[in-house]
């Protein structure tokens, strides 16, 4: 019992940041109609009235396609395609339409739970749907007019986000609008798209069958950039999987101003809770650029800073620095950053009279050493000590002597401090002193 509880305030801790850094935040979450069809909403509609509660603005953007199949089906209406695009004549825009609506009813009732013992106890979840999509017709495709099948022209982003400032969920349904009262069938990635880009996201997050995207071996691939990732969908074109749709949608989306598009597995229980609150996530993430990157610290750092290097502080593996000395030299560390938080950080202090520079306080968050990140660091403090014109790089230290002779450092003594440094250096901490020439 105590260890689960030690590990839920750890977690919980840990989540913190993300807590914080939500708030305020746009997210887009779209999901196939058989999230609603296969039971699955219920447990997702725990998950949105926590991000809700925690001032997420949300905007749902829900699927049909099995219910639309299913009442084509009842009503004997012809299914046809055109290059995998849904041809929607008259008997299947009724089943659009019928099929649309109870969807749209049922996740409105489930977002409406409010009983007592349940994740929803207290919720007061307002949702928000309407004409917010304007459409058009796609026309005709290999001499195949598709009639009713249509593709985003318009989101009223100004009307969406006078409901999400008023607290409300938008809940967007694969149905638009001409300016001439015409409804046109469209696809939950095509509107989960335009929202995102329209609204500026901070995340789009669609819900599909895999885990994510995998690579060669079949490993899930935890984060990519866009140019990765249309790599990746030109060779998965195709594959006929949701992946296939909801891939290429996500690098759209980040290319049109989507912040962050996340793959996910629609049946993981709280996989969407896992991939926004945890670092490495359960899905994969995609981003316009590259997710981590070193940059120099400024005041607004102190406080990362100070979290990576107080335990190694406390251990006797780092010099102890207070804020105040920190806040001080801030503008001599580098830090890396990753997803908006403070992962590791390096500091260099020139000594031009040598053309030598001391490297010190190379910390990295305890769960990230084994990525190479020291070594990205490292690579940072030489690339700027070449800079300034120094010629050689030492450190001092007392238990990672061997991570630095690996990478070229070598055992010299005190003697060789510069003699600012050699001032400084103390004889009872016995630091191991070595130096590399860059």
């Amino acid at each position: 019992m105590q260890n689960n509880i030690t590990d839920f305030v750890h977690w919980f801790r840990s989540a913190a940041p993300y807590i914080n850094a939500f708030r305020g935040k746009t997210f887009v979450v779209a999901f196939g109609g058989e999230v609603v069809s296969e039971g699955q909403f219920v447990g997702l509609a725990h998950d949105i009235n926590l991000l809700s509660s925690l001032g997420v603005r949300l905007v749902l953007v829900h699927g049909a396609r099995p219910q639309v199949e299913a009442q084509m089906q009842e009503r004997g209406a012809e299914m046809r395609y055109v290059q995998g695009v849904r041809v929607t004549d008259e008997p299947a825009l009724a089943s659009v339409k019928e099929a649309v609506g109870i969807v749209r009813v049922e996740i409105e009732a489930l977002l409406s739970l409010g009983l007592a013992n349940t994740p929803m106890a207290g919720s007061d979840i307002r949702v928000a749907a309407g004409n917010f999509v304007t459409a058009k017709p796609i026309g005709v495709l290999d001499g195949v007019d598709l009639q009713h099948t249509g593709e985003v022209r318009r989101i009223h982003a100004e009307a969406i986000q006078k409901r999400l400032e008023d607290g409300e969920i938008v809940l967007l349904s694969p149905i638009g609008y001409s300016p001439t009262g015409e409804i046109f069938n469209l696809t939950l990635e095509d509107v989960a798209v335009h929202a995102a880009a329209a609204l500026s996201a901070d995340k789009l997050v669609f819900l599909m069958d895999a885990d994510g995207v995998t690579g060669a071996k079949g490993k899930l691939i935890s984060t990519l950039t866009v140019a990765e990732a249309q790599k990746l969908s030109d060779k998965k074109r195709k594959v006929r999987d949701d992946l296939a749709y909801y891939l290429p949608a996500a690098v759209q989306a980040c290319k049109q101003g989507a912040k962050r598009a996340h793959l996910i597995s629609r049946h993981r229980d709280g996989a969407l809770l896992a991939e926004l609150f945890t670092r490495d996530g359960v899905g994969t993430l995609i981003t316009p650029t590259p997710l981590e990157t070193i940059r120099g610290a400024t005041i607004d750092d102190v406080g990362g800073i100070l979290n990576l290097i107080e335990p190694l502080e406390r251990e006797g593996t780092l010099v102890r620095r207070s804020r105040e000395l920190l806040e001080m030299e801030v503008d001599r560390f580098l830090v890396l950053e990753s997803d908006g938080m403070i992962m590791g950080c390096v500091a260099l202090y020139p000594f031009p009279e040598e053309k030598a520079a001391e490297m010190a306080c190379l910390a990295v968050q305890p769960e990230f050493r084994r990525r190479g990140l020291g070594d990205r660091l490292l690579d940072a403090a030489q690339t700027l000590a070449r800079k300034k014109r120094m010629k050689e790089l030492f450190v001092l230290t007392t238990r990672a002597e061997h991570w630095f002779e690996e990478r070229g450092f070598v055992e010299t003594t005190p003697e060789a401090l510069p003699r600012r440094k050699q001032v400084l250096y103390n004889f009872q901490r016995r630091s191991k002193v070595l130096r590399k020439i860059i």
